[in-house]
C-alpha cells in the first residue's frame, strides 16, 4: 500500500511539474487573445470602399479597421443608420473587427452625434474618436476650460445612455484643445473614463513634448487613455528656413516607441490601437508602407510582450 501511494504521489508531483512546465492550450489561447491587436484608420485607404477596403486591410495582415464615420469619410453622418451596418457586415465577414469609429463630434449638439452613437451602440463597437475643441486667443484659458465643461457633461450623459466611450483624439499645434494634454487631465478628470476618455496620439504627444513631456502626459492621462494612434515624425526645416513637424514611416522618426510602449503594457492599456500613415504616398506605395510600418509596429509591440 505504502509504495501504491509513493507512486501515486510521484505521479501527482510529476503531473503538477509537467502542467507548470507547459500551459496548457487554453492558457496559450488567452494569451493570444490578450495581444494588442492594430487597426488601421480607414481614412487611408479612402480610395477603396466596401468589399475592396475589407479585402486589403485583411490582405494585408491588419485585425480591423477603424472607420472614418465623418465628413468626407467611408460613412457619411446624415447616412450613418444605413450604410454604417452594410460596412461593419463586410468588414466582419473577412474576420476583421470595427474596434472604433472615427467621427465628426464635437459635442451633444453636433449634427447627427446620436444617429452615430445609436448606430454604433446597436452594432456592438464601443469606442468613438471625438475632438476638434479649440481656445480662444484672447481670454483666460483656464475659464474657457471651464466653459467647455458643461459641453462635456452633456456628452458624458449621452455616452452613458448608449453605452459608448467618445476618446478624444489628441493633436498638436496652436490653439488646439488637448494638445498639451493636461488641458483635457482638468477637463475629464471628474468625468467617467467609460464615457468619455482620450485617443492618445504618440506622434502628436512627442510633437509637443519631444523629450520629456510626452512621458508625464501620458501618465497624467491614465485611466482616460481608451485608444492610441500611432505615427512617427522628424522635426524639418521648410522652403522657408520654418522648423516643421515632417511626418515619416515608423522607426525613420523622433518617437520613442521602445520606451512608449514599455509604459502602455505597464498601464494595463487594451485597446483599441490604430496605425497611421500621415507622410505623403502615392497609391501605389500605399500598400507596401503600410505592410512595412504594420511590420515594425509589431515588432515593437512584441518587444514590450503586448
Amino acid at each position: 500500500m505504502d509504495q501504491n501511494i509513493s507512486r501515486r504521489a510521484v505521479l501527482a508531483a510529476g503531473a503538477a511539474l509537467l502542467s507548470q512546465a507547459r500551459p496548457s492550450h487554453a492558457a496559450d489561447e488567452k494569451r493570444a487573445k490578450s495581444k494588442l491587436k492594430v487597426a488601421i484608420f480607414s481614412k487611408h485607404l479612402q480610395f477603396l470602399q466596401g468589399e475592396e477596403l475589407a479585402k486589403a486591410a485583411a490582405g494585408l495582415g491588419f485585425d480591423g479597421i477603424d472607420i472614418a464615420v465623418r465628413k468626407g469619410g467611408h460613412v457619411e453622418p446624415e447616412s450613418v443608420r444605413q450604410e454604417l451596418p452594410r460596412l461593419v457586415a463586410v468588414i466582419r465577414s473577412h474576420g476583421l473587427e470595427v474596434p472604433m469609429i472615427t467621427s465628426g463630434i464635437v459635442d451633444a449638439a453636433t449634427p447627427y452625434a446620436e444617429d452615430v452613437l445609436k448606430t454604433m451602440a446597436d452594432l456592438g463597437i464601443h469606442n468613438y474618436r471625438w475632438g476638434d475643441l479649440k481656445f480662444s486667443a484672447d481670454q483666460p484659458l483656464a475659464a474657457q476650460l471651464d466653459g467647455m465643461k458643461p459641453r462635456i457633461a452633456k456628452l458624458a450623459a449621452l455616452n452613458a445612455r448608449y453605452k459608448t466611450c467618445a476618446m478624444y483624439h489628441t493633436h498638436s499645434g496652436v490653439g488646439l484643445v488637448g494638445a498639451s494634454i493636461w488641458d483635457l487631465y482638468l477637463l475629464l478628470k471628474d468625468f467617467d473614463p467609460n464615457a468619455v476618455g482620450v485617443n492618445y496620439d504618440i506622434g502628436h504627444a512627442t510633437i509637443e513634448g519631444g523629450a520629456g513631456g510626452w512621458i508625464n502626459s501620458y501618465r497624467i492621462t491614465g485611466p482616460h487613455v481608451r485608444g492610441i494612434a500611432v505615427k512617427d515624425f522628424l522635426w524639418a526645416r521648410d522652403a522657408k528656413g520654418n522648423w516643421r513637424a515632417e511626418w515619416k514611416p515608423l522607426g525613420e522618426g523622433m518617437v520613442r516607441f521602445p520606451r512608449f510602449f514599455g509604459m502602455v503594457a505597464a498601464s494595463g492599456f487594451s485597446g483599441p490601437l490604430q496605425l497611421h500613415l500621415e507622410y505623403p504616398l502615392t497609391r501605389d506605395e500605399t500598400f507596401p508602407a503600410m505592410k512595412r510600418d504594420l511590420a515594425k509596429l509589431r515588432s515593437y509591440l512584441a518587444l514590450a510582450n503586448l
